[in-house]
Formats: C-alpha cells, sequence, structure tokens
C-alpha cells in the first residue's frame, strides 16, 4: 500500500489520503499514523481517496474509524484487541454519529463499498464520487 497527502483548502483546510493497494491487517497501521501525522500539522478534516483500493479488510475498518477519532482529537481504539475492537467501531459509531464528520471517503471500490456496507460504516461515514462536492462537503 501506498498513501499519499494533498492538502487542499476548501472552506477548511483538507487534507486529501490517496489510497493505492490493498488496505488490511499488514498495513492498516499505517494509515492510522498518516491520519496522526496530518492532525498533527493542525489539518482537521481528511478525504480518503479510495479509488485505488481494491480491497478493505476489517482492519481497514479500524483504520478508517481510528482516523475519524483522531481528527476530533480522540484516542483510537486498540487493535491489538482483534475482533473486540472491529465490534467496537460499531457501537461507537452508532453511539456518536459526529465522529464521522471530519472522514470523509471518495470513490471506495465496489468490493471496499461492500465492507462498509456489510460492517454497517456505509450510513456513518460521508461517501463521495466527486473530488470537489466531496471538498465542498467539509
Amino acid at each position: 500500500m501506498n498513501i499519499s497527502l494533498n492538502q487542499v483548502q476548501g472552506r477548511v483546510p483538507v487534507g486529501i489520503l490517496s489510497i493505492q493497494g490493498d488496505l488490511d491487517a499488514s498495513n492498516f497501521q499505517e494509515l492510522i499514523a498518516k491520519a496522526k501525522e496530518v492532525y498533527d500539522t493542525g489539518t482537521r478534516h481528511i478525504l480518503l481517496d479510495l479509488s485505488n483500493t481494491p480491497f478493505m479488510s476489517s482492519s481497514g475498518l479500524v483504520a478508517l474509524h481510528s482516523a475519524a477519532l483522531l481528527l476530533q482529537g480522540k484516542q483510537p481504539l486498540d487493535p491489538e484487541y482483534g475482533w473486540t475492537t472491529v465490534h467496537a467501531v460499531r457501537q461507537v459509531a452508532d453511539a456518536d454519529h459526529s465522529v464521522t464528520q471530519h472522514v470523509k471517503l471518495l470513490n471506495p471500490q465496489p468490493k471496499v463499498r461492500r465492507t462498509l456496507e456489510k460492517a454497517g460504516l456505509n450510513e456513518f461515514f460521508e461517501i463521495h464520487t466527486d473530488l470537489a462536492t466531496a471538498i465542498a462537503s467539509f
């Protein structure tokens, strides 16, 4: 997986993280680290471009949710707890709809979209198919 960052200015500064390759257990912590890096620079809004991400595992879901928590200044869930963490992602999202207002998704591929739907996270992450519309949504 490769993650590139592009900073753009909409109504607010937005960091666009473009993910190329699968997002799974072998690399999901890289996305969490990159989101923390972006947060540490002062950016509070991230658009995750999933156009070139053909597959996302449950670890990828944890990474998305962790990024959303980080962008709110909250501590992400500990991925060392395995499935407990994956189930907690849904519970936290159910309890706090504002968690995902700082992280939005762009062009998830069909398999990734199905993974989001199976986990029920498609209801919590705003999903866009147009870059300009996505940037303007922040």
